[in-house]
């Protein structure tokens, strides 16, 4: 497994989601507090709704900009609270698509997608 995974969510009807065909995802969304910390991370990325790279590790690396604590498990997915946004959210099973076991920590980096 990687150590440090990329995606790139954008939004589709409303919701910020991703796809990653390599793992079997395909418009998997972000839902239950996710979505909000989201908005939050891109509200200065210019066209963050067309796509962004969200760099993401259980280890951190040079840039991230975000540290989310593993708070407890629900309905098969993970509760995170990312302390210098002062807020919690969801992270669905598909977590397990990129960790064998949920991390105590996720360290998440966000940048603008190149633009054609």
């Amino acid at each position: 497994m990687n150590a440090i995974h990329v995606i790139v969510p954008y939004r589709y009807h409303g919701m910020w989601v991703f796809d990653d065909p390599r793992v079997g995802l395909d418009k998997e969304p972000f839902v239950s507090g996710a979505d909000t910390m989201i908005d939050r991370v891109t509200a200065d990325l210019p066209h963050a709704e067309e796509g962004f790279r969200m760099i993401f590790s259980a280890t951190p690396f040079p840039g991230y900009m975000v540290k989310l604590v593993r708070r407890r498990e629900e309905f098969g997915g993970n509760w995170y609270y990312a302390p210098d946004l002062e807020m919690e959210g969801w992270l669905c099973p598909a977590l397990f698509r990129y960790f064998e076991a949920a991390p105590e920590e996720i360290y998440v980096q966000v940048q603008p997608k190149e633009r054609k």
